[in-house]
């Protein structure tokens, strides 16, 4: 046994699958721990928000120390995040279309490029060939550069709690600074929110569990259904063998992809959890585990050892679990992880369909796949919701492919240097 394990180990392929694949199964494991909750409670109100350090406002401005710093790029930070530089391209359009030459206007000068958007811009002007919703956003831009170089004091007042009127509550400055750690609700996303305002990494981490929980449940199911028909056709062989094969091609002609849609849409919505989803794959996925056990089975039911446990009048299933089982093993060993990879591959697929586990119980990476399609986060540039899970599918499948190959690398006479 250490022989074979250090055998194992010494595979490369089969090295760095084993560590990809238990690292993010560590993960899974740890960050819940640091960060518990409900992965499906919806924090934020709003679509897609970018991965990021959301610090409240209202905490901010009544912390109680306050540090002023000057620092010397501050301005031009602040100016920077306001005018992005497609509204300096925005501006140059207007202007140029209003009448100012185009060699008077230099998009990378704030301070000049301000002062012609100010002496030239109204809102009344109905510049040539354009359209309305071009009006409006040029209406929306001036708004936005109303006071961009102020830099006076900003007053924070409050009402009164009996009368009403508002008194004054403090001064804030260009130079007030708070630290992070000071403000009372500091929430940190590393990769967003989704369409529901939900935390994608604390989703994408229960998503991961729940696929790797379907595909072993469904690898299994489809592993030992494989088994048990290969190892009785391929052993007992005659009519046993001829029904066994019969039902093998029925399940081989008819797609199981197809299949698993059809029973899939049959149970419905409301009873589709992630363990009948499972069993539903695994009901569906064992024909090629079967044919393959059976092959192998075949060409070790007339060895010596298995003649002379029959001589020796062991039963049935002493010679099956004795003398032929432990020899295809390793090879029962690689169809289970294959079969867990394909698992977790068709759960994907069903659940982009949208016939995957119910989408109010548990996120899994399909339906995290589902979601963003829906909502279209490619169209609005939030990768965060679905690179993340189309790496991590990739991830799990290359690192189970990796240790399957490093398997066969050993155990497959014909691999074998």
């Amino acid at each position: 046994m250490k022989n074979t394990l250090r055998r194992v180990f010494g595979t490369p392929r089969f090295l760095v699958g084993f560590v990809i694949f238990f690292s993010l199964l560590f993960f899974i494991i740890i960050y819940p721990l640091f960060v518990p909750g409900n992965p499906l409670e919806m924090i934020g109100f709003g679509n897609f928000f970018p991965p990021g350090t959301y610090v409240s406002v209202y905490d901010s401005i009544n912390a109680q120390t306050t540090y002023t710093l000057k620092l010397p790029d501050a301005p031009e930070k602040r100016i920077a995040y306001r005018l992005l530089p497609e509204d300096r391209a925005s501006m140059k359009e207007w202007l140029t279309l209003f009448g100012v030459p185009e060699e008077y206007i230099d998009a990378e000068d704030t301070e000049a490029l301000l002062g012609l958007w100010y002496a030239n811009y109204d809102p009344s002007v109905r510049l040539p060939n354009m359209m309305t919703a071009r009006r409006r956003f040029f209406e929306r831009l001036d708004r936005k550069l109303d006071g961009l170089l102020n830099t006076e004091d900003m007053q924070i007042m409050i009402p009164g709690a009996e009368t009403g009127e508002t008194s004054f509550l403090k001064n804030v400055t260009d130079t007030d600074y708070v630290r992070v750690s000071a403000v009372a609700n500091v929430r940190r996303l590393l990769l967003g929110t989704d369409n529901f305002g939900r935390d994608v990494l604390k989703q994408l981490v229960s998503a991961i569990g729940t696929s790797l929980w379907i595909g072993l449940i469904a690898g299994s199911i489809a592993t030992m259904i494989g088994l048990f028909l290969g190892l009785i056709g391929g052993y007992v062989g005659g009519i046993v063998d001829d029904i066994i094969m019969l039902i093998n091609n029925i399940f081989t002609v008819i797609p199981s992809f197809v299949l698993l849609i059809l029973i899939s849409y049959s149970i419905g919505q409301g009873q589709r959890g992630a363990v009948t989803v499972a069993v539903v794959i695994g009901l569906t996925s064992w024909v090629w585990t079967a044919r393959s056990v059976r092959s192998q089975v075949i060409s070790l039911r007339n060895r010596d050892h298995v003649n002379l446990s029959k001589l020796s009048g062991h039963s049935l299933a002493h010679i099956i679990v004795t003398d032929i089982l432990p020899y295809i093993a390793s090879y029962v060993v690689m169809a289970l992880i294959l079969q867990i990879s394909s698992a977790i591959l068709a759960e994907a697929q069903l659940s982009m369909l949208g016939l995957g586990p119910k989408t109010t119980e548990v996120p899994t990476l399909g339906l995290m796949m589902n979601w963003a399609m829906l909502y279209t986060a490619h169209l609005n540039g939030a990768w965060w919701a679905y690179i993340p899970v189309i790496m991590s599918i990739a991830l799990i499948s290359f690192s189970l492919n990796l240790m399957n190959t490093g398997l066969d690398q050993i155990f497959n006479p014909q691999l074998r240097l």
